[in-house]
């Protein structure tokens, strides 16, 4: 239901506005115009679901991932039906991320731009720093030197500092009589020097194509426009290696099962292999260290027939079980095998007051698993499949240690600490008040869905979908 809700940006209204009045395309029609063919990873489609500025979502951008050509890209793409594709900043964290994937995984980026610039009551939380809008920018020229191609399309309003997004592109593409591109617009224009100008003639197609240069295609309509943007990818000499048909097999338990393996209780853990068996090519685990440090789970698989390694909670992260993670994935990095992480962690088991030397060994272990999933050079993509909580969401490859990519099931929690613990301390007086409160709002922010609405992972997924995305 969210994610229908989310298709929808602006809502319908705002759709036929977009649609009829102004004779734009809708943002999931140009992305449809573009792409080889369906497959599309949208990310972090929920960003700004339950923060809105007045009645509508605040992202007003699309971001995700597809081909082009047979070029897989990162494409940011401004929803002017939200807003007239004004940015807040949970937009400007959207597309930071996306350029930051497009960075680590060397993806050719698309900007679709279709904006009204800054949301400038919010300019605090969208100028100064260097994870605001001025970094937008930054990473492009970082792009480019980097090697990696990027190209833009202005199918709407270009403003203000957006309009460096496609000038600082390798190549961009404006449409006849939708697209414009200036610093300030005509009111501003009027205002400042009591001018009248339209925006064709400050900053139309025309202009553009034939005066200033800042575009490097004239197109006369949106569907002429994506079609020159398919014809630019093609030129960019920018093919990754081709990807071999690889034969796999399916899982020998139906994916679906796994709506119903899904976690709901944390105090306890589910055995993962049943999760993994509805996950791996064939079913096939090579188990490492099967019987030794049993809470974790380590191995090597195929999904989709690529070769992955497994580290998969099954219980309290123990000693053994650290150092055995530790082990693991210095061996993936060796080897260069991407790893999938699976979190689902027990929360801790009540500890006497002192620190037991148990307890020592059991810190220093997971601080060298921390260590080794920190250094290790290759892809990693972490799944939360239940509850995480504390120290754990390091040592597992959560968001602050930079996996490729970040996903949820929708029943997730993510947490410093398992709110129900509380329930062990101590209550006397307005303390008992307190905590039950601290207890309710602990609760309320753990959820899959408040962590994907700002933006901490790259999007809640069915269970189901798991080996598809």
């Amino acid at each position: 239901e969210l994610l229908e809700t989310v298709s929808k940006g602006g809502g319908e209204h705002a759709i036929l506005r977009h649609t009829q009045r102004n004779k734009k395309l809708f943002v999931r029609e140009r992305l449809k115009l573009l792409l080889d063919d369906e497959r599309f990873l949208e990310l972090s489609p929920l960003a700004g679901l339950d923060m809105p500025y007045g009645d509508v979502p605040a992202a007003g951008c699309l971001t995700g991932i597809g081909k082009i050509c047979g070029v897989w890209c990162v494409f940011m793409a401004n929803d002017a039906t939200v807003k007239g594709g004004t940015i807040y900043p949970i937009g400007v964290k959207k597309q930071l991320r996306a350029q930051e994937i497009a960075m680590q995984n060397r993806l050719l980026s698309v900007y679709l731009v279709d904006s009204g610039g800054a949301f400038l009551p919010l300019q605090s939380e969208l100028f100064p720093d260097k994870t605001h809008g001025g970094r937008l920018f930054y990473n492009e020229a970082i792009m480019s030197a980097m090697g990696i191609p990027q190209v833009a399309v202005v199918c709407g309003s270009c403003v203000a500092g957006g309009a460096y997004v496609p000038t600082m592109a390798e190549e961009a593409v404006i449409i006849d009589k939708i697209g414009t591109l200036f610093l300030a617009g005509p009111p501003l224009v009027k205002a400042a020097t009591g001018e009248y100008v339209s925006p064709e003639e400050l900053g139309g197609a025309k202009l553009h194509s034939e005066v200033s240069g800042c575009s490097d295609h004239f197109a006369s309509s949106e569907k002429e426009a994506y079609e020159c943007i398919r014809n630019v990818i093609s030129t960019l000499n920018y093919a990754p290696l081709p990807e071999e048909a690889v034969e796999h097999d399916s899982p020998l338990y139906s994916s679906d099962e796994l709506l119903g393996l899904a976690p709901r209780d944390y105090r306890c853990t589910l055995p993962v292999k049943l999760i993994l068996s509805r996950l791996m090519d064939g079913s096939r685990f090579q188990e490492f260290k099967a019987n030794y440090g049993t809470t974790l789970v380590t191995g090597f698989g195929h999904v989709e027939g690529r070769l992955v390694g497994i580290v998969a909670n099954n219980g309290e992260l123990s000693h053994d079980a650290a150092l055995k993670g530790s082990h693991f994935v210095q061996l993936c990095g060796q080897r260069s095998v991407p790893i999938l992480f699976f979190q689902n962690t027990a929360p801790h088991t009540a500890e006497p007051a002192s620190i037991s030397q148990a307890h020592s060994h059991r810190l220093k272990a997971q601080a060298s698993m921390m260590a080794a999933v920190a250094c290790a050079a290759v892809p990693k993509i972490t799944i939360v499949i239940g509850g995480c909580f504390g120290p754990d969401s390091y040592v597992m490859c959560g968001r602050s240690f930079s996996p490729n990519f970040l996903f949820l099931w929708p029943n997730a929690r993510v947490a410093l600490v398992d709110a129900r613990h509380f329930s062990t301390v101590p209550q006397a007086g307005d303390g008992e008040s307190e905590l039950k409160h601290l207890r309710e709002k602990l609760e309320a922010e753990s959820t899959a869905f408040y962590s994907s609405t700002r933006l901490w992972d790259d999007g809640v997924i069915l269970p189901q979908n798991t080996r598809k995305v």
